[in-house]
């Protein structure tokens, strides 16, 4: 016999039903929802010539620091060991904001690629600090995660200055058209952010055109700002870009059995550093100055060592990795296989250590360790250059963002044409990178009741 139904007898009345969602539509058509493009609009141009403006600080303090300081001390060139006091200095910074400005410095690296809340504005001045010190200095970090939460915490503290009472849903679409703005041409192109920000933040279903188009305005807005600076500057517009790519040919078998061994060792070494520079973290909290120190120094350490070895140059392992995209595929035929498995292993402990003590996004050190050890594979028979380029870029970046489509399409696109002919090879590495990676992470315990 069944239990009785608590239920029974009660007459369901409006009281109980659910409120129904909005009508998308409806949203569409209404006069709140165009004046918020309106303010999307307004706020793309500010936000984007901010992230522009620190990013061309980052890049006209990396030369000074490492180029034009040892010269101005006297010294013949940069000495080898000059990364040694510099990332000491940049591990002392990081810590510092971490630990004492608001903020703890922004988004955690170890967690992964998230987007979420947009920072206040008290918070901004510790996130910018954290993010300069880490980049400028030579960390092993990008600046993506730093830009999204720059440009989102400034829309929605513009927001606030003009309307206090905002509603949160108003404050939420703001923020992530800020954040849009903010990396509208950073990977490329304004519709590569958006794919990145919209499956970080796990948008879908009938409203996600409602927060995707005032994000799609400020991101073409920011882009436009972008070029335009760039231009009227001399800067350029940091976008990323490859300018001399090889030919490809039309997919081979041996080549679809090559991404079954580039997604599964894509994913083991994602696994491998994403298992280490969680431990190391929990290591360095309870002593976060000297332990971030300590990690700098391990970072220009691995950059020396790989410098010594291969007389490759040092900033092949230090930075993000964005800038020396370009030159490791134009300049590959330099590289002995050797120097490139080196390079992986480098600039991989190199990631890992960033990772747990210093704050930055994890995008473009995945594209450039997956890179190089595609091209290190493209040495043995049955695979291309190009081919093994763009399944190292796609495979490597699921591993450790999370994010298949974004990670097919940062492979595919950054190599234009060539991009769609090895699509379907980059689709398979990273399905099979995606599903391992997937297998390989334990669980999060349940909550005790």
């Amino acid at each position: 016999m069944s239990p009785p139904d608590p239920n029974a007898g009660h007459r369901e009345g409006p009281a109980d039903a659910s409120p129904s969602p909005p009508d998308p539509l409806a949203v569409l058509r209404s006069r709140r929802y165009a004046a918020l493009l309106v303010l999307s609009a307004l706020l793309g141009a500010p936000v984007s010539a901010a992230a522009f403006g620190f990013l061309a600080l980052v890049g006209e303090l990396q030369p000074l620091l490492y180029t034009d300081l040892p010269e101005a001390l006297g010294l013949d060139g940069t000495p080898a060991w000059w990364p040694l006091p510099l990332l000491a200095v940049g591990g002392l910074l990081t810590a510092l904001s971490i630990r004492y400005l608001p903020g703890t410095g922004g988004h955690e690296p170890t967690a992964g690629f998230k987007a979420g809340s947009p920072p206040g504005l008290a918070e901004l001045p510790g996130v910018a600090l954290a993010a300069l010190a880490t980049l400028v200095f030579g960390a092993v970090l990008g600046p993506e995660a730093p830009l999204i939460a720059l440009g989102g915490g400034l829309a929605v503290g513009f927001l606030r200055l003009v309307k206090r009472d905002a509603p949160q849903q108003t404050s939420a679409m703001v923020g992530a058209a800020g954040s849009f703005a903010a990396i509208s041409a950073l990977l490329g192109s304004p519709l590569l952010g958006a794919f990145l920000l919209m499956e970080a933040s796990g948008l879908g279903g009938a409203m996600l055109g409602l927060v995707l188009v005032p994000g799609l305005l400020a991101a073409g807005i920011g882009a436009l700002i972008f070029t335009g600076l760039g231009s009227w500057t001399g800067l350029g517009t940091y976008s990323l870009a490859l300018h001399d790519v090889p030919g490809a040919h039309d997919p081979t078998a041996a080549e679809f059995g090559w991404a079954l061994v580039v997604g599964v060792s894509a994913a083991l070494a994602g696994a491998a550093i994403r298992w280490l520079s969680t431990r190391l973290k929990t290591r360095l909290e309870g002593r976060r100055v000297t332990a971030t120190v300590l990690v700098g120094l391990a970072v220009a350490g691995l950059a020396v060592g790989y410098a010594q070895a291969t007389d490759h140059p040092a900033t092949d392992v230090l930075y993000s990795g964005q800038d020396a995209l370009n030159p490791l595929l134009t300049h590959s035929s330099a590289y002995t296989v050797g120097a490139l498995l080196l390079l992986v292993l480098c600039k991989g402990l190199a990631y890992c250590l960033s990772l747990s003590g210093f704050r930055g996004g994890p995008i473009f050190p995945a594209m450039f360790t997956g890179a190089a050890g595609g091209i290190a594979l493209s040495h043995l028979p049955g695979l291309t250059l190009a081919a093994g380029f763009a399944m190292g870029v796609g495979a490597m970046a699921v591993a450790m963002l999370r994010l298949p489509l974004t990670s097919v399409l940062l492979a595919t696109l950054l190599l234009g044409r060539e991009g769609l002919t090895v699509m379907p090879l980059v689709i398979v590495a990273v399905v099979v990178s995606h599903v391992v990676s997937a297998k390989l992470t334990r669980p999060a315990p349940a909550p005790e009741e």
